[in-house]
């Protein structure tokens, strides 16, 4: 028997739980240990942030009894009788506390076989089958890939084999002749250096240069197959209930034409500002070189304050997070990554790349751009004023926060409002 669930268990498991059993009732039925469901029930439970029908989510413990009216600055006109049937009420009402369902804390942990739940406004917990399963796959596939090897073992395999390759050594000359040194296979530092993980590179090989260049997408590695533990989506919660007042810098990747250049994008949520640096490889050295960059360029009250801690997503560009929280033995930043098909958890970088599809419409190569042309693309982009921002645009709010001189360092400037262009003739020279 496997100890895997299978979609037609999971399927059992949601149809179970809908019906009122219990969690030692469905592991009867499926033969599984009680800890098993109940394991399964919790980490793939999906949260869901909507009312009921013909209400609006509202998690405040007042919100059946509440009378408060024209809570919302924003709207001195607003006719609506009682602010706890509006959907921004628990977002504008200063005596707002949140309400979590005492039920989701103890076994079924989710709302699927709730007999309130037609009627109920707080946020809810569901199990869903085919989700649970995508999620399933998802990891189980992440864990078989990348590399077995800790961060030490890494970075003395970078610095000397990228070395020896420098002085012209083939692979198996490295490996022959310094297996004490190399500890990892011919073909494990082969794919190290094709993935692009090393400072050494497939054209800094000795023969590299004679073979032509295989078609078909090359699938980018991990660098640590690890790289989640204690950086889950779960963590980054704890870490900002420990930590309420830190600013999370999103991060992320745009593409153009697949196998070409690609965008490191930053979403900086304070102001509404976002970075975006041109790299030729996905890789995640490339991600490190931006980092370094950045640490390296403005100043280390301006880095701390932006960058103190990164969300991003399980992309294998991302996957040597030791790199990115570290600049030799000082630790710079704190990396954190979403859950599985959860762009939703960064949406404020997700939401922002519709600026840049406007001037580089999807499917279009960056690989006639350049850093200028990013720089110039994100200046305009940021001195777009907002609505969301009462007028201002991003760059000038972040010019309030950091000042001009970091502005600069960042290679932005603001552009005057008539003459910001968001679309591709931006670039038509």
């Amino acid at each position: 028997m496997s100890k895997h669930l299978t979609l037609e268990e999971r399927t059992t498991i949601q149809v179970s739980l809908g019906e009122g059993k219990t969690i030692g009732e469905i592991a009867k039925i499926l033969g599984k240990a009680t800890s098993t469901i109940s394991r399964e029930v919790r980490k793939h439970a999906v949260t869901i942030k909507k009312g009921a029908y013909g209400y609006g989510l509202n998690e405040c413990e007042n919100r059946y009894h509440c009378k408060e009216k024209g809570i919302c600055i924003s709207k001195p006109d607003c006719v609506t009788k009682n602010c706890r049937f509006c959907k921004e009420c628990n977002s504008n009402c200063p005596k707002f506390k949140r309400e979590v369902c005492s039920k989701l804390s103890s076994p079924p942990y989710v709302c699927n076989g709730c007999s309130h739940k037609p009627k109920c406004t707080l946020e809810k917990k569901m199990y869903d089958a085919r989700q649970a399963d995508k999620e399933y796959r998802t990891v189980l596939s992440n864990s078989r890939e990348g590399f077995n090897l800790t961060d030490s073992e890494f970075c003395s395999i970078d610095s000397f084999a990228s070395e020896c390759i420098d002085r012209g050594l083939s692979v198996y000359n490295i490996i022959h002749n310094h297996s004490d040194v190399i500890m990892c296979s011919e073909s494990t530092l082969y794919r190290l250096i094709h993935s692009g993980s090393l400072s050494a590179r497939t054209i800094d090989l000795p023969r590299a240069v004679k073979f032509k260049v295989r078609k078909g997408k090359k699938k980018q590695m991990k660098i640590d197959k690890k790289c989640t533990a204690n950086r889950s989506y779960e963590d980054f919660k704890k870490y900002i209930s420990e930590n309420p007042d830190t600013l999370v810098t999103e991060m992320d990747t745009v593409e153009g034409k697949k196998g070409g250049k690609v965008l490191l994008t930053f979403m900086i949520p304070n102001c509404s500002m976002m970075l975006a640096f041109i790299r030729d490889r996905n890789d995640s050295k490339s991600v490190t070189d931006v980092i370094d960059w950045l640490y390296n360029t403005i100043p280390e009250d301006a880095f701390n304050a932006i960058f103190k801690v990164i969300l991003t997503d399980n992309g294998a560009e991302f996957s040597n997070p030791t790199a990115i929280e570290f600049c030799g033995n000082i630790k710079r930043s704190n990396v954190f990554y979403c859950d599985p098909y959860s762009s939703y958890e960064k949406p404020r970088v997700e939401n922002n790349h519709t600026l840049i599809r406007r001037i580089i419409p999807k499917g279009t190569s960056f690989d006639h751009l350049n850093q200028d042309d990013i720089d110039l693309m994100m200046s305009h982009i940021n001195s777009y004023s907002r609505k969301n921002l009462n007028g201002f645009s991003p760059a000038e709010l972040f010019v309030k926060l950091y000042g001009y001189e970091v502005l600069r360092l960042l290679r932005q400037q603001i552009i005057p409002n008539d003459k910001i262009i968001l679309k591709p003739k931006l670039f038509k020279k």
